[in-house]
């Protein structure tokens, strides 16, 4: 199962003096999705909410090192991007992070909204799949379907690399062990991410290991849809593989994120999209729609169960579809959505 993956490593490995964050309760947009919905409205309550042990969409807890165990590279040190300090008092920092009189916001309450202190099950997804495409045949095995399928689909051998919205960017350090030409992690200029944990884990999965594949991995901030700073106007069209792992939880930045994809990808490149449906299947629908009206065609799309595999250890499958009805709350957790994007006329 995915998630046996991770486990916590022992407690004095990462900081203690972190304070606990908040359990995301995403207001399941199937149930109420206001075309002009703020993002304040989907993260503004954080009710108290379980999510089931056998299908969480995130792991672990700020500042917190995590045993990422692969069979293909062995035990990865993945550190979870520190919680930003803040008060204590929760609507203290809601009110601090509305926008004030001259405009400014609390940049610590930006950086909370940004949920970036989380490993989510999507980039888990993602990693696992590079990884298995990177994942020699046994001699005297036959290559099978779906493998050679699994290879198309994720390999990233020679091909450079932009991971969108990367927090601890997991995707970012398996697509470099996966051989990958370069890779770059990038996170909004407030995330959290950006102070230590991406570096960190470079350092401690890439540079110790070989130093020319932590060379190969650099980290820049990007806020989706601002293409006139240097690291955009000196990257335009770089890239042969974009990641995009629950990033879509933002309505009102759909198009943004749709522009920066357009901006960034190579001719010939592909758009990988992952989401789970922690926000409800309207608002991942939503950005399909968008990207569409931005000049992308959806190649491949299918939901994958996070949870069970076929007796062969293939992955079960099922076609995507906007609205399933009848869907509970807690089904609906243990699916995610795998896309595939390319340019219109590609």
């Amino acid at each position: 199962m995915l998630h046996s993956r991770l486990r916590p490593l022992p407690r004095r490995n990462y900081p203690t003096n972190t304070p606990s964050a908040p359990t995301p309760e995403f207001q399941n947009q199937d149930a109420n999705s206001e075309p002009d919905e703020e993002p304040e409205d989907v993260f503004g309550a954080f009710l108290p909410h379980l999510f089931p042990d056998d299908a969480p969409s995130f792991h672990g807890d700020p500042g917190q090192h995590l045993l990422y165990s692969s069979p293909r590279y062995g035990d990865l040190n993945i550190m979870v991007p520190s919680y930003p300090s803040s008060s204590q008092k929760r609507s203290e920092e809601i009110a601090a992070g509305l926008a004030k009189p001259d405009g400014s916001v609390n940049q610590v309450d930006e950086g909370r909204k940004l949920f970036a202190h989380f490993l989510w099950s999507a980039a888990m997804v993602v990693a696992e799949g590079v990884e298995e495409a990177d994942t020699p045949i046994a001699p005297g095995e036959t290559e099978t379907e779906a493998q050679k399928e699994n290879r198309e689909l994720w390999s990233v051998e020679g091909e450079s690399v932009l991971e969108l919205g990367a927090g601890a960017a997991l995707p970012s350090v398996i697509c470099a062990l996966a051989n990958a030409s370069m890779v770059t992690a990038t996170d909004h200029p407030s995330s959290p991410a950006l102070s230590g944990a991406i570096a960190s884990n470079i350092k401690h999965n890439l540079a110790k290991r070989t130093p020319e594949l932590a060379s190969q991995v650099s980290i820049q901030p990007h806020e989706w849809g601002v293409l006139d700073d240097s690291f955009s106007t000196a990257n335009k069209g770089v890239y042969t593989r974009i990641v995009a792992a629950d990033c879509f939880w933002m309505r009102s930045q759909h198009e943004n994120l749709a522009r920066t994809m357009q901006w960034f990808l190579s001719p010939g490149g592909k758009v990988w999209v992952v989401a789970g449906f922690h926000t409800g299947r309207a608002i991942v629908a939503g950005f399909f729609e968008t990207v569409v009206k931005h000049g992308f065609v959806i190649e491949r799309i299918y939901e994958r169960d996070l949870i069970a595999r076929l007796e062969d250890g293939g992955e079960i499958r099922r076609e995507w579809i906007p609205v399933r009805e009848g869907e509970g709350t807690e089904n609906q957790k243990r699916w995610c959505v795998i896309a595939l994007l390319k340019r219109k006329g590609e």
